[in-house]
């Protein structure tokens, strides 16, 4: 989701550009990390203490990524409602790089945790690196098919924008040791899916209704 928002900031001609290079990158950096599992199993001992509360490593990476997360949507959801024109990023200064940027930078906080929740799982590094591998195949095929998809529905795209909002409010509550059973979040955003494609469902309908006179 975030990808295909980046990607369309940027000139029709470079977007496939963007989301091929970014996730490429990410994909190097991702395997880079999982050789590095005992830094990363290091992030969650404890750094310095704030009245009682014990901050680590793992902690100031998700909030970094949270926060970001909070204020990009927020700024593209206050684009929406007050249709700011999208050429706008492009004199704003977003460029191809800039682009890329983003997206590697957010996949390293994803990949953080879930490097560290695969760690518990399975000890064999090979194994691991295959399945990223795999993963990032599955995304590049379908990346562009989700980002054609969320801009030529509107509701979509801001039913994708609050679902950005939910995970960097969930990254920040990880930060603060707040855990949310995960469980929750996904029937969540399941159930505003389902409601949207109902919604979809009666608009197609209502468009091939005959107009009667």
């Amino acid at each position: 989701i975030f990808i295909s928002i980046v990607s369309t900031k940027l000139p029709k001609h470079q977007q496939k550009k963007a989301r091929s290079i970014g996730l490429s990158l990410a994909l190097v950096f991702r395997i880079i990390l999982l050789f590095s599992i005992s830094w990363i199993v290091g992030l969650k001992e404890p750094l310095f203490t704030l009245a009682e509360f014990e901050t680590t490593g793992r902690d100031l990476i998700l909030m970094a990524g949270g926060l970001f997360l909070l204020i990009k949507t927020s700024i593209e959801i206050r684009d929406k409602i007050y249709h700011v024109e999208a050429e706008t990023s492009a004199r704003e200064g977003l460029t191809l790089k800039n682009a890329i940027i983003q997206i590697v930078f957010l996949d390293i906080i994803f990949s953080f945790d879930s490097i560290l929740t695969a760690v518990g799982l399975v000890t064999n590094v090979l194994l691991m690196v295959i399945a990223v591998i795999i993963a990032m195949i599955i995304m590049l095929v379908f990346s562009s098919f989700v980002s054609d998809f969320i801009n030529k529905h509107p509701t979509v795209k801001m039913l994708a924008l609050a679902f950005l909002l939910v995970i960097g409010a969930v990254l920040c509550a990880e930060a603060i040791h707040l855990h949310i059973e995960k469980a929750y979040i996904y029937v969540a955003l399941g159930f505003s899916l389902l409601v949207e494609a109902l919604n979809m469902a009666m608009r197609s309908q209502a468009h091939r209704k005959p107009v009667r006179k």
